[in-house]
């Protein structure tokens, strides 16, 4: 226990250079930032998975890894690190946690404004990730989002704006092939689908049929907390591994592209 406690602590206090780091962005709302309850297992730290946190430190990444909101608890990001890590041994990996719950994605936009939570989650997102990367590269990108815009007034554009995020964000990293996995949101068994929530996933499912190393991941058979909204954490965690395979083929295919 000793020695972990030490290599733990080495990890995490050395000089991080340029390469040290696979980094990950961690973008959306609720689902994505997490409002599973935390057991003792989320609490586990392992010295090759860090988080950055609110104030722009690198710290083990141990449940919440989010901020954005009093409410945050176990998300998809610290079990989709550990399979990452459990794929590709040797690697350390960075999360960088931005989602912000409630926001639409017209709110992820260069001066966008969520009303609820007082933040701007672009420019926000963008400064803190800039921040991040000076410690290593981007090795991904994870969103989670569409269940504000599922509705009458919003779903029929939803389309066309989560295409030009992703542009956004691969522009404004100058990252034209890394990977992007989006998650399907939740469809419970108990929790009749509107026609808005089969519109946002129907775009969820379009996108990487017509942009290049993008997956869609499947949220089959997860269930909800008790709220008929959000994941439990059991879900959560499997939704992470889900994501971890998804990132893992295209990781393969960006790889193997010979442009």
């Amino acid at each position: 226990m000793l020695r972990f406690v030490l290599v733990a602590l080495v990890a995490i206090c050395s000089p991080l250079t340029a390469e040290d780091l696979d980094i990950f962005l961690l973008i959306g709302q609720s689902n994505m930032a997490g409002r599973g309850d935390i057991e003792p297992q989320d609490k586990v730290s392992y010295p090759e998975v860090l988080c950055f946190n609110k104030e722009g430190k690198w710290v083990p990444a141990v449940d919440p890894l989010h901020f954005d909101k009093p409410s945050a608890g176990v998300g998809l990001g610290r079990s989709f690190a550990l399979q990452v890590l459990k794929a590709n041994p040797g690697r350390r990996i960075g999360l960088v946690p931005c989602a912000v719950g409630g926001s639409p994605v017209d709110s992820w936009v260069p001066g966008g404004y969520h009303e609820q939570t007082k933040t701007h989650p672009w420019d926000e997102m963008i400064a803190r990730c800039h921040k991040a990367l000076k410690d290593g590269r981007l090795a991904g990108i994870l969103w989670h989002q569409g269940e504000a815009d599922a509705s009458e007034k919003l779903a029929h554009a939803y389309a066309g704006k989560l295409q030009n995020l992703l542009k956004r964000l691969r522009r404004e990293f100058q990252a034209p092939k890394v990977p992007f996995v989006l998650g399907q949101i939740g469809f419970f068994a108990d929790v009749p689908a509107t026609e808005w929530m089969h519109q946002v996933d129907a775009a969820h499912r379009a996108l990487p049929t017509s942009t290049a190393l993008c997956a869609y991941v499947s949220s089959e058979g997860l269930v909800h907390k008790g709220d008929k909204v959000h994941f439990d954490s059991p879900s959560l965690r499997e939704l992470g591994r889900r994501y971890a395979a998804a990132w893992q083929q295209l990781e393969v295919q960006r790889l193997h592209d010979p442009k």
